[in-house]
């Protein structure tokens, strides 16, 4: 009998690891067409664009303008570009083995948004110049006079912001059946009509 137990309480833990086919799917192929999108407009912005010149898109806010970025977002990090690209490879191989356990559309989409994006910057960091690993990520995207940055950096963006709204979502829920769970009264077995008289 406790055999029979152990194993049927393994089932399911070994289900949780195990995510569906379909949501994997869904990961690979949202990863695959966020990195075929950033590595072609990169391509664009490399043909087309120019470090000393900007094409306004909507007035002051936002533009196009080729920039090399050998840092993280904002720049941060520019001196540590060898690091960034050992700590973007972990990430990547997580976001992997992440989807293979997702098991939720909006989870798997979110991952596929975060591994693509952090892909896309990826190859940039490993091929570009000045050496393979300390290649500077090509940007293009100016966000008035904050900071340029590329379709990577806005799939990333979503794909955090899918992350929280899935977060939200789960909270919500949980918070609304320990409500339920509470408002509902506790029935409690009549103690006096199972005694018997002596």
């Amino acid at each position: 009998m406790s055999s029979s137990t152990s194993e049927s309480s393994a089932r399911p833990a070994r289900r949780w690891l195990r995510g569906t086919p379909q949501a994997l799917a869904i990961a690979a192929g949202v990863a695959a067409i966020t990195l075929l999108v950033d590595q072609g407009t990169k391509a664009l912005a490399l043909a087309d664009l120019r470090e000393d010149e900007r094409i306004p898109l909507i007035g002051d806010l936002l533009g196009l303008q080729l920039a090399f970025n050998p840092g993280a977002i904002l720049s941060l990090g520019a001196g540590s570009t060898l690091a960034i690209t050992v700590f973007t490879g972990l990430s990547v191989i997580a976001l992997i083995v992440a989807a293979t356990r997702v098991r939720s559309v909006l989870a798997a989409t979110a991952i596929g948004f975060i591994l693509g994006g952090g892909l896309g910057n990826l190859v940039d960091r490993m091929v570009a110049p000045p050496a393979p690993g300390r290649g500077m990520v090509t940007d293009f995207l100016a966000y008035g006079n904050l900071f340029v940055g590329n379709l990577a950096d806005v799939a990333l963006g979503v794909g955090v912001g899918l992350l929280l709204l899935l977060g939200l979502r789960t909270w919500l829920r949980t918070r609304r059946a320990y409500s339920q769970a509470e408002s509902t009264p506790s029935e409690e077995p009549e103690v006096s009509s199972l005694q018997g008289t002596p």
